[in-house]
C-alpha cells in the first residue's frame, strides 16, 4: 500500500468520524432540550403542595381519555397506586374512592391511576361488581407517575418500577392543596373529604 493510498485512507476516516461525532452531539443537544421540556412539566413530591397540578391526559377504563385541565372547577383528588398486584389494599382503596358519592359529586372527582394495562382491570372489574364505579386511568408508560414523582416514595414497595399508595388533592384553579403518602396503605376518604372541605 503505498502512502497517497494511506493518507487518502486516514483523511477519509477522520471525515466520517468527524461526521458520527457532529451527529450525536447534535443527538445529544436534543435528548437535553427534551429532557428539559419535561422537567418544566414535573414536580418533586415533598414539594408539590402550592405547586400547579402537572397536566395529563390518560385512558379511562370506560375506554375515554380524562385530561386533568378539563376537571379545573373541581376539587380533583389523584390516588397513584400499585393496581392490581396490590390486592386486597389498593383494590379495596379503588372501590372505596369509587362508590362514595361525595367524590361523584358536582364539586368533587377522584381517580385512581395504575400502571397496568386496561384489559387487565377490565378482566377485574367484570368480577368484582364493588369496582364498577371506580374512576380508573392507564399510566401504562409511568409519564404520569415520573411527572407527579411518586415512584420512589416510601409507600413503594418496588421502588422506581410502580407508585405505592399516594394522593393529591388539587383544587378548582389547578393547584396541588394536599398531599398524602401513606405505608400503611389505609383507606383514606374521609381524610380527603376533610381536606376538602378546607378549599370551600
Amino acid at each position: 500500500m503505498d502512502r497517497k493510498t494511506i493518507i487518502t485512507g486516514i483523511a477519509a476516516a477522520a471525515f466520517i468520524g468527524g461526521l458520527i461525532f457532529f451527529s450525536s452531539g447534535k443527538e445529544r443537544s436534543g435528548t437535553k432540550d427534551t429532557t428539559n421540556q419535561e422537567s418544566k412539566e414535573k414536580i418533586y413530591f415533598e414539594e408539590a403542595v402550592g405547586q400547579k397540578a402537572p397536566d395529563f391526559e390518560l385512558e379511562s377504563i370506560d375506554g375515554g381519555h380524562i385530561k386533568l385541565s378539563d376537571y379545573l372547577g373541581k376539587s380533583v383528588v389523584l390516588f397513584f397506586n400499585e393496581g392490581s398486584m396490590c390486592y386486597p389494599a389498593c383494590w379495596d382503596q379503588i372501590a372505596e374512592l369509587g362508590n362514595d358519592s361525595r367524590f361523584d359529586a358536582e364539586g368533587a372527582v377522584a381517580f385512581s391511576i395504575v400502571i397496568d394495562p386496561k384489559s387487565q382491570w377490565r378482566e377485574i372489574v367484570s368480577k368484582s361488581s364493588n369496582l364498577k364505579k371506580s374512576k380508573i386511568l392507564f399510566d401504562t408508560a409511568r409519564s404520569v407517575s415520573k411527572a407527579y414523582d411518586v415512584l420512589n416514595l416510601n409507600s413503594s414497595m418496588h421502588p422506581g418500577g410502580f407508585p405505592g399508595h399516594t394522593y393529591f388533592i388539587i383544587d378548582k384553579n389547578g393547584i396541588i392543596r394536599f398531599t398524602l403518602d401513606d405505608p400503611n396503605m389505609a383507606l383514606a376518604n374521609d381524610k380527603l373529604i376533610k381536606e376538602i372541605e378546607k378549599l370551600k
